[in-house]
């Protein structure tokens, strides 16, 4: 199985099961220019119990681990749950929408692009730089900074900047941002 297969079968099921979702994290940015490797990827999604339960039915035991209560317990609290793909090794982490401005905004501006040669719904570079800025605050990570910064090198001009420094005053961001910019050379 390719990362290919992976995500057709993630994707699949999340529309069989009627659940919005987009790739986002190290996979989602190396959409936007900044690669690397990982075994872990991460889908934010937009679901209840329901399509939760119907979602894992489709997912073949023989091929995918998980524990249904640990995904009902992250669905009460807004946090995520994970997959493994028995196949790959991958760690799937499945990220609940929070009830934040941003987080809702984030998800209506999803778009679709070829990942892995598969067309998957996927966070905008913005939005990516955005949450690695927010994951490097909450665990002072250089790694999610790097990201950032290869996004930003990548992207250049492209980049809604006005949209993102927006946001990176809103949520309090600005250390996070200026070493960003700093590590991509355009401080």
């Amino acid at each position: 199985m390719t990362t290919g297969d992976l995500f057709r079968g993630v994707s699949g099921a999340f529309e069989q099961a009627g659940i919005p979702y987009m790739l986002v994290g190290s996979f989602a940015s190396s959409v936007y220019g900044a690669g690397r490797a990982t075994q872990d990827v991460d889908f934010l999604v937009a679901a209840n119990a329901d399509k939760i339960k119907a979602f894992l039915n489709l997912l073949p035991p023989s091929d995918y681990y998980f524990d249904l209560q640990d995904a009902l317990q992250a669905l009460k609290h807004s946090s995520m749950f994970n997959l493994i793909d028995k196949n790959t090794g991958f760690k799937i982490d499945i990220i609940f929408q929070k009830p934040t401005a941003f987080n809702q905004e984030e998800f209506r501006r999803r778009t679709q692009a070829d990942v892995e040669g598969v067309r998957l719904f996927v966070a905008t570079a913005e939005d990516v730089v955005l949450s690695k800025l927010e994951w490097a605050k909450l665990g002072e990570s250089s790694r999610q900074i790097e990201d950032v910064a290869g996004i930003l090198k990548a992207r250049g001009s492209s980049l809604d900047r006005v949209y993102v420094e927006k946001w990176v005053k809103e949520m309090k961001l600005s250390s996070e941002w200026d070493r960003a910019l700093q590590s991509a050379g355009l401080d």
